[in-house]
């Protein structure tokens, strides 16, 4: 990667950090913005372990990514359930030709898809999402997070559609560029195009919110 996007990926992950450093249990949203993209990747094949051992291992997992795509905090719990359900059904046809995150990742996709679709819902955008399912302890570090939740929200409804799907992938849901390739049925290349604009568009977003806080204080 070159030095202006080091220097810029590195930036939005200083940034990032601060938005989520109240989050209280599991991975940061945006944490880890700074890892570098590589120019290459390889998928790992690998053989389903048994369903109770996906339920543990990835329900932190499917929940944050149903929440990511805009999934309201009421609806998680049936969301996530249905997911599990089409895991437990589809589980015997994994063949472990692709990651099992990515392959998870393509059944919440479709789940959430049906979920909007079914019910005539929209992703939610006004009300504040738990992103993880764990609760924020005490009432200063919940404020922080709906903060934190907030911008991020205004921030991703900012960029293009695919920007946004893939910031998300990657960002949030910890995806490798291969993986969001084969998910999205998208060349890599283009998927670090796209990534690096919406970072650009987060960059810039949370530079203008630190700058309004700072007049507002002065």
């Amino acid at each position: 990667m070159g030095e202006v996007d080091s220097q810029n990926s590195a930036a939005v992950s200083r940034m990032a950090s601060k938005l989520r450093a109240e989050q209280s249990s599991g991975p940061s949203i945006v944490a880890n913005m700074s890892r570098p993209i590589p120019q290459n990747a390889a998928l790992l094949t690998e053989q389903a372990p048994s369903f109770s051992e996906i339920y543990e291992r990835y329900f932190d997992f499917v929940w944050r990514s149903a929440a990511n795509r805009g999934i309201p905090a009421g609806s998680l719990d049936d969301v996530a359930q249905e997911v599990f359900i089409v895991i437990s059904r589809k589980l015997p046809e994994f063949e472990g030709r692709s990651s099992l995150r990515t392959w998870i990742a393509a059944i919440v996709r479709r789940v959430v898809a049906d979920y909007v679709r079914k019910r005539g819902n929209q992703p939610a955008g006004d009300e504040s999402l738990e992103r993880e399912p764990a609760a924020m302890g005490g009432a200063s570090g919940e404020l922080e997070h709906k903060a934190a939740v907030e911008l991020l929200d205004a921030l991703l409804a900012r960029m293009p559609e695919e920007q946004r799907e893939v910031f998300v992938l990657h960002e949030l849901e910890e995806l490798s560029g291969a993986e969001i390739a084969e998910l999205t049925n998208t060349n890599e290349n283009t998927v670090w195009t796209r990534l690096r604009a919406a970072r650009r568009i987060f960059q810039e977003g949370v530079s203008r919110n630190r700058a309004r806080h700072v007049r507002e204080e002065s």
